[in-house]
């Protein structure tokens, strides 16, 4: 939230924006990472696996991005 014009608050809007997950699996072992963010991958023993921990590890860095827009870096 930030203050409008007359001091009151007011939502910022959301924005989804999509990004890019490249996958691949290995040695019985799925690995991904997102190409627009650097550092953010994960592996899993099921593509399924491996894709909830890309969401949680995008979601986190996203989080941290926002909180100290320096981490970006």
């Amino acid at each position: 939230m930030s203050n409008d014009a007359c001091g009151g608050q007011r939502e910022e809007p959301t924005v989804k924006k999509k990004y890019t997950a490249i996958i691949q699996q290995r040695d019985g072992w799925w690995f991904g990472w997102i190409k627009e963010v650097p550092g953010v991958n994960s592996q899993g023993e099921t593509r399924e696996e491996m894709l909830e921990n890309l969401r949680s590890a995008l979601s986190e860095a996203l989080e941290m991005n926002r909180s100290d827009p320096s981490a970006a870096g």
